[in-house]
C-alpha cells in the first residue's frame, strides 16, 4: 500500500460496526479501507449471544468470518495499524495513522468503540466479560439463577437492581463503601430479599476470570457467581471531537437516525454511539452508516 493513497470511504474501527459497514460500501462498488489495530473491546468475552445466527459463537469467530467474507470483496482493504489524526481538506478527510501513512477519503465512518473505565479493584479486569458483566439481555441467560452481585460504581441507574432481579433471586447489592442508596431504596430492595452490603472491596477472588468471591477491606469474603458493574466509560477514539463532532450529553458520538454526525460526510456506529451495547446492534448500525454514505457518495457524483 502507498504512503497516501485515496479511497471513497475510510473507516476507522474494524469490529462488527465497521465490517458491517464495509459489507454495504463494498457491494456498492465502493472503494473502502479499514483502519484497526485489532484489540476489540469483547476480546476476553468468551461467547456472543441475543444475536440471531450467531447465538453462543466466540466474537472472534464472528469477526473472522465476516473478514473472509469482506474479501470477497476487491474494492474493500485492510491497514492494521491505529489512526493518529485527521483533518478536512478540499479533497475531503486525511487520516494519519501509524507508520508515517496517510490516506484521503470523501468520507469517514468511525467505528471506534468507548474504552471502559474500570475501577482499581484487583481481579476486575482479569473477570470482565467473563463473570464480571455488563448487560444481563447478553449475558443474563447464561448466569441465571446463580448467586449474583451488582457492584455499584460512581453514578448508577436505581433501576438496574430492579432489573437484574428477573435472572436471579439470588442477588446482593455492594455499595463499596459509597452511601450511594436512599432509605426508600433500601427498603425497596430489602423487600424483594436482594441483599444491601456496604463494606469497600478490596479484591474480586477468581479462577481464569470466573468470579468465586468478592473480598472485603475487612477481609470477609461473600461467595459470588456472576457480578454486574455499569462501569463508565470514554470515547476510545479522540478523532471525531477533534474534527468537531458533538458529543451528547451522555458522552456518546451525537448521530442522526441515518448515523450521520454534526460534521458534513462525517459517519459514526455502534459502540461511540449508543448505549445499546450489542454485537447485532452494532451490526445493524454499521450497514445503515455504509448503505448511507454510498447513497450520498453516488448523487454528489451523478
Amino acid at each position: 500500500m502507498n504512503q497516501e493513497t485515496d479511497f471513497d470511504v475510510i473507516i476507522i474501527g474494524g469490529s462488527y460496526s465497521g465490517l458491517a459497514a464495509a459489507m454495504a460500501l463494498g457491494r456498492a462498488l465502493r472503494t473502502v479501507l479499514i483502519i484497526d489495530d485489532g484489540k476489540p473491546c469483547n476480546r476476553q468475552t468468551p461467547y456472543s449471544h441475543n444475536f440471531l445466527t450467531q447465538d453462543g459463537v466466540p466474537p472472534m469467530e464472528i469477526a473472522e468470518q465476516a473478514i473472509a467474507q469482506l474479501k470477497a470483496y476487491h474494492t474493500v482493504q485492510f491497514f492494521k495499524g491505529w489512526a493518529e489524526h485527521a483533518i478536512k481538506t478540499h479533497r475531503g478527510f486525511e487520516i494519519r495513522v501509524t507508520g508515517n501513512y496517510t490516506f484521503v477519503a470523501k468520507k469517514v465512518i468511525f467505528a471506534t468503540g468507548i474504552k471502559d473505565d474500570f475501577p482499581g479493584i484487583k481481579g476486575f479486569s482479569e473477570c470482565w466479560g467473563i463473570s464480571v458483566l455488563h448487560c444481563p439481555y447478553c449475558h443474563g441467560y447464561e448466569v441465571r439463577d446463580q448467586k449474583t452481585g451488582i457492584l455499584i460504581i460512581e453514578e448508577y441507574n436505581f433501576d438496574f437492581c430492579k432489573l437484574i432481579s428477573n435472572w436471579t433471586k439470588d442477588l446482593t447489592v455492594f455499595t463499596n463503601g459509597l452511601p450511594q442508596l436512599t432509605t426508600e431504596q433500601a427498603e425497596l430492595l430489602n423487600s424483594h430479599s436482594i441483599n444491601i452490603i456496604e463494606k469497600p472491596v478490596e479484591m474480586f477472588r477468581h479462577q481464569n476470570g470466573h468470579i468465586e468471591s468478592v473480598v472485603f477491606k475487612d477481609g470477609t469474603e461473600s461467595p459470588l457467581e456472576a457480578l454486574y458493574a455499569p462501569v463508565q466509560f470514554k470515547q476510545h477514539c479522540p478523532i471525531p471531537e477533534l474534527i468537531g463532532c458533538e458529543l451528547a450529553d451522555d458522552g456518546y458520538i451525537k448521530v442522526d437516525l441515518l448515523q450521520q454526525t454534526t460534521v458534513e460526510g462525517v459517519f459514526a456506529c455502534g459502540d461511540n454511539t449508543s448505549r445499546m451495547r450489542t454485537v447485532a446492534n452494532a451490526v445493524g448500525m454499521g450497514t445503515t452508516a455504509g448503505m448511507v454514505a454510498s447513497k450520498k457518495l453516488i448523487l454528489e457524483e451523478f
